[in-house]
Order: C-alpha cells, then sequence, then structure tokens
C-alpha cells in the first residue's frame, strides 16, 4: 500500500504546474435541499459552472484517489451572495467548504456517438454501454439564432400520421405544440414521428432527440424499446431526467436535448427534438425557484417561466443556406388540466410556438386515433411545406371535418334530418374513419395520398364505416401490388401530375371493380 502512495505522489510530482494563476474561490455558507448559497464569489456570472472542493480534511489516500467532483450551477446573484444548485450528491457539500469557480457556462459533451443512446442531461449514461466522451462541447443554453441567420419553412417533415400530416401539417425547423390532457395521445405523435422517418431516404433522415422530462422510467423505458424493436434507435438520442431525478437535471433536460440538436443542425443535417413534457418542466423550474426564494407569480411560478420557455423554443430554426442549411424541429408537449388550454403554462406555450395540435379527450374516448381537434389544431407554418400531391388531395378535409364535428350533435336525431345533412354526415364519419390510425403505425406520404385522395372524391360512400379499415388495408395492398409507379411518382414529384392521378383514378376503379362485395352498401 505504501509504494502505491509513493507512486501516486511521484506522479502528483510530476504534473505539478507551478505557475501562477488567479481562482475565484468562496465558502459554503449554508446547503440544503440541492441548493447551497455561497459567499467571497462577488464575479460570477449567471448559469457559471463551480466546483465544491470536498478534499478538505480528508486523508493523503483519500485525497490522491478522490471521487468524481462535485459540481454547481449559479442560478441566483444576490447582493452579498450566490445560490448555485448542486448537480450531483449534494450530501458531500457542506457548510465552510471551499467553492471555486470555473470560468464557464455549463456545457455538454456533443458527438455523432450519442446517436443510439440513452443519457441524462449532463450526457451521463443510462444505457450501461460506457462512457461517451468528446473534445467538442457546445452551452446548454445560448442565444438563438437572428432573422438573418434563418430561412423560410419550406420543407415537411412528416410524422407519418394521417390526422397530422393532411390537416396540420409540421415543417422541417418548425415548433408545433402537442397539446392535451393526460393520456389522450400526446406522446405517441412524436414517437410516431420519429419512427416515420425510416421511411425517409437515409441520406435525408432527421436526427431525432426524444428529451423525457419527470417521466416514470419505466415508461421512458418502453418508449427506448419501441424504438429498438423498429430500428429508430440507429438515428435517436434519448435523453433521460426521470421524476426519480432532482428537479435541477429536470430543468437542464430540454436545454441539454436543444444543445445535442444544435450540434447536428451545425453540420448542415436535419434534427427533430421532442420535450416530453414542459408541463413537467415548468414544474421543476418552480421547485428549483422557490428553493432559491425568489417571489413566486401566477399559479406560484415565477416571473420569468415565459421567457424559460420561450428562449428554449426559440432555438427551432431552419439555417441558411450561407449556414449550412440545416434545421431544428421542436414537437413540445403539454398536458391540460380538464381540456383547459386557457390556464398559465398552455397559453404562454401556444404563443411561443407555430400552431399546435389538440388532442380531445372526448375524442378519445369515442375511439378516434389520433384524436385530433381539427376545430383548436392549427399550424401557422406547415401548410407553405406541405408536398403539392397532400395539398392537393387534403384540402377539403378540414372544412368537411370541422362542419361533421359540429353535425355530430344531431346525429341521435338523424330520421329528422334533411338529406343534404345526412350526406355530410356520413361524408364526415368516413372521413374520421380514413384518418383513424394505430400507434406505431407510421404511414409514408406517397401511401397517404391515395387513401386520401380515395376518401375526398367519394371511392368509400358505399363502403360501411366500419369496414373502411380492412377496405383501406386491401386498397393499400393493391397500390403496393399493381401500382408502383404511382408511388414512385408521387414520392419523387412530390405532387400528382395529370398522368399520375389518371393512373391512380384507373386504380382506385379496377379495385373497385374486382373487390365488388367490399362496395356493396346501398348508396
Amino acid at each position: 500500500m505504501d509504494n502505491v502512495i509513493i507512486e501516486k505522489i511521484k506522479r502528483e510530482i510530476a504534473d505539478f504546474d507551478g505557475g501562477a494563476r488567479v481562482e475565484k474561490i468562496g465558502h459554503v455558507i449554508s446547503v440544503g435541499d440541492g441548493v447551497s448559497e455561497i459567499s467571497g464569489l462577488s464575479n460570477v456570472m449567471m448559469s457559471e459552472m463551480l466546483v465544491f472542493d470536498d478534499t478538505e480534511g480528508k486523508t493523503l489516500e483519500e485525497s490522491l484517489g478522490k471521487r468524481e467532483p462535485v459540481y454547481g450551477l449559479v442560478l441566483s446573484l444576490e447582493e452579498d451572495t450566490v445560490k448555485a444548485v448542486v448537480l450531483g450528491d449534494s450530501s458531500r457539500v457542506t457548510e465552510g467548504m471551499v467553492v471555486k469557480s470555473l470560468g464557464r457556462t455549463l456545457s455538454i459533451p456533443v458527438t455523432e456517438d450519442l446517436i443510439g443512446r440513452v443519457v441524462n442531461p449532463l450526457i451521463e449514461v443510462l444505457d450501461g454501454k460506457g462512457k461517451i466522451t468528446s473534445s467538442t462541447e457546445y452551452p446548454i443554453e445560448r442565444v438563438a439564432c437572428g432573422v438573418i441567420d434563418r430561412k423560410p419553412v419550406d420543407t415537411p417533415l412528416h410524422t407519418g400520421n394521417k390526422a397530422v400530416d393532411a390537416v396540420v401539417p409540421i415543417g422541417r425547423g418548425q415548433r408545433e405544440l402537442i397539446i392535451g390532457d393526460r393520456a389522450t395521445g400526446k406522446t405517441t405523435i412524436g414517437i410516431d414521428a420519429i419512427l416515420n422517418q425510416m421511411n425517409e431516404d437515409p441520406d435525408n433522415r432527421p436526427i431525432c432527440i426524444y428529451v423525457a422530462i419527470g417521466q416514470k422510467e419505466s415508461k421512458t423505458a418502453r418508449i427506448v424499446k419501441t424504438l429498438k424493436d423498429h430500428g429508430a434507435l440507429e438515428y435517436t438520442v434519448v435523453v433521460s431526467a426521470s421524476a426519480a431525478t432532482p428537479a435541477t437535471l429536470q430543468f437542464l433536460a430540454p436545454f441539454a436535448g436543444a444543445a445535442i440538436g444544435e450540434y447536428f443542425m451545425e453540420k448542415g443535417k436535419d434534427a427533430l427534438i421532442i420535450y416530453d413534457d414542459l408541463s413537467k418542466h415548468a414544474v421543476a423550474y418552480r421547485e428549483l425557484s422557490l428553493l432559491l426564494r425568489r417571489p413566486p407569480g401566477r399559479e406560484a411560478y415565477p416571473g420569468d417561466i415565459f421567457y424559460l420557455h420561450s428562449r428554449l423554443l426559440e432555438r427551432a430554426v431552419r439555417l441558411s443556406d450561407e449556414k449550412g442549411g440545416g434545421s431544428l424541429t421542436a414537437l413540445p408537449i403539454i398536458e391540460t388540466q380538464e381540456g383547459d388550454v386557457s390556464s398559465y403554462i398552455p397559453t404562454n406555450v401556444i404563443s411561443i410556438t407555430d400552431g399546435q395540435i389538440y388532442l380531445d379527450i372526448d375524442l378519445f374516448n369515442k375511439g378516434v386515433r389520433p384524436a385530433v381537434n381539427v376545430g383548436l389544431s392549427v399550424t401557422r407554418v406547415g401548410s407553405n411545406a406541405q408536398t403539392k400531391a397532400m395539398k392537393k388531395v387534403a384540402s377539403r378535409i378540414r372544412l368537411e371535418l370541422a362542419q361533421f364535428r359540429e353535425l355530430e350533435a344531431f346525429m341521435q336525431f338523424s330520421g329528422d334530418l334533411d338529406s343534404e345533412t345526412k350526406n355530410r354526415i356520413a361524408t364526415g364519419e368516413r372521413l374520421s374513419k380514413v384518418l383513424t390510425q394505430d400507434k406505431a403505425l407510421p404511414m409514408s406520404f406517397e401511401r397517404q395520398v391515395p387513401v386520401i385522395y380515395a376518401a375526398v372524391n367519394g371511392y368509400f360512400s358505399t363502403v360501411s364505416v366500419d369496414d373502411i379499415p380492412s377496405v383501406e388495408k386491401k386498397l393499400l395492398e393493391y397500390i403496393d401490388r399493381e401500382g408502383k409507379e404511382i408511388l414512385q411518382s408521387i414520392r419523387s414529384e412530390k405532387d400528382i401530375t395529370s398522368d399520375t392521378e389518371t393512373a391512380l383514378k384507373s386504380a382506385l376503379e379496377k379495385f373497385k371493380d374486382t373487390h365488388k362485395e367490399l362496395f356493396s352498401l346501398s348508396s
């Protein structure tokens, strides 16, 4: 043992740097609930990194074989002291301990090796596959790109979900909110969007980042398994700060995810990030702020909660060609209570984003999957990025469904309705059924187009509503087998040319002739 200590001392002497350097040093006044109050650090800046020196009072052997250092993050600047949250084991921080400033803000290592991994916000691995290191570090917080560095959103990001791609399309570089009550399928839309990128060309496939904030670890494990089973983990990074982790890590999680996304974006790639969910992020920040003795405001949230989310979501961008042309698309998720979209956090995030996909609990309970409420869902950008093919076939869907939802209340009195209203209700029922889709089964946009074209143009008008899913399945099998050139044309042209439309009509008529038993309902 003595020889080991002597060897360690020799190495310490060999590595000794005798040059003079300036250090900012303070001392811990008090510590509790993961927050430490520190005096003597009058020159530190907001979000600066600190390191707590816990080697004092240790034996020589303990000091030479010391553990990983304990870091802190300055989150409150006061007149005589600063307050910092402890990133790690707060039990190792004691009163009187020496604290040193590192002179830099919190940064995380970023590398291509993150793809396919599950990490926490400090890039500590959670999947047991080995440590991730990189010489490249990105600050987790930085100013979003300016106006000059951006360009308009004009490239679609297909989610594989017929209801979303047809009614509330999303463009690369957009911020589209997914909002709804608990257990209405919000996470499912985000995960399906990740799975659907398998249908994109590998060279054009976005790198996906799923950020789990305050979620149960069992839920995150199920999502990772789903991604792995479908082969989507090959282009996905999972950042997890579970409900069991300190509020500090939950607060940092979405910013860490944004930094990872910016790394890929600045390499000229497209990135998709899902924040699941910002309601829990706001709660974590409220907890931190109350521990830091900040005055509570509306619903006990701190006054800068709007600024917190706006500076996060503003980092979603489509870069100009001069900056490489990469993009970062954000799909934040917000949970409402009893469908109340007018409460504090939902209204904040709605005002920051470029539209919202609203999931209705009543539609969900009726079996509509996904339960997208067409009347309350909107995209302020994505229609500019929607492919011409989808825009042509889906332009009437929003109006038809909105009118159907209004008339739905009268369905129980269908015997007293005029024929036009009955027809409108029947059309709405069929359109709604066509847009219904099981989870984890995303559909490429070139396969969505023939189905929606058939529904909008009345080819399903003589099909029983309950039979539509089976008819749709058979139609897709027929198109895959007999109409490959139609799908190839839609995929390559991103449009329905006159020749393609003629071929599609012919294919639909042939399908009806060969499956007359499916179209036997009296018109």
